[in-house]
Parts: structure tokens; sequence; C-alpha cells
């Protein structure tokens, strides 16, 4: 698993936002992966994402790294933000809008 957490580690440190979810922000293979992909668009911040349906070490790992049960989850600058629940409630009280901007994460012209 040390092997799985490195990756994991270096996937999350090389990218200013990054979502683990099941599928593609083009093709979400849940609802829940649909939910954060959608308030991510709206953010309309550049974000990279990684299908653990594609690798079945990264996606037990991840709950693991995180110490959270679900996925999808979200990281921004590192720090782990949370799953699509987190993420809409933090939409939806402007705090997400906030962390992006705090982070200089501004909208993709």
């Amino acid at each position: 698993m040390s092997d799985t957490n490195a990756r994991i580690a270096e996937i999350v440190q090389a990218n200013d936002v990054v979502l683990f979810m099941k599928g593609t922000p083009l093709f979400p293979q849940c609802g829940f992966s649909s939910k954060a992909v959608a308030i991510l668009d709206h953010l309309g911040v550049a974000y990279d994402s990684v299908d653990v349906l594609q690798d079945m070490e990264v996606r037990q790992g991840i709950k693991a790294y995180s110490d959270w049960p679900t996925i999808p989850q979200l990281y921004v600058k590192g720090e782990f933000v949370g799953g699509s629940d987190i993420m809409m409630e933090m939409y939806q009280a402007g705090e997400l809008q906030q962390l992006m901007a705090e982070n200089g994460l501004t909208p993709a012209s």
C-alpha cells in the first residue's frame, strides 16, 4: 500500500485541484461524482481528475490516504476538502468559491 500512497501523494501535490472520482468529467459513473464535476465546472476553475474505477489500488488507497470512506474526494493545493455533499454545502455557503480564491484559483478564461 505504500507504493499506492506515494502515487496518490504525488498526484495530490502535483495538481492545484484534483478530484478522485468514479468515471471521468465527461462521463461520470455515479451521481455523487457527477455532482462534484458539476460544482467544479460551475466554479470554472481548472482541475484534474483521477478515475478510480481504472485502478483498484487507487480506489482503495485514496480512502486510506484521506481517512474518508467515500468517493469522490476533492483536494485543493494538497489539502483534502471533502466529498460531493461537503462540496455542495461549501458551494452554497460561498466557502468553496472563497477557498479557490484564497488559493489563487480563479475561473479559467
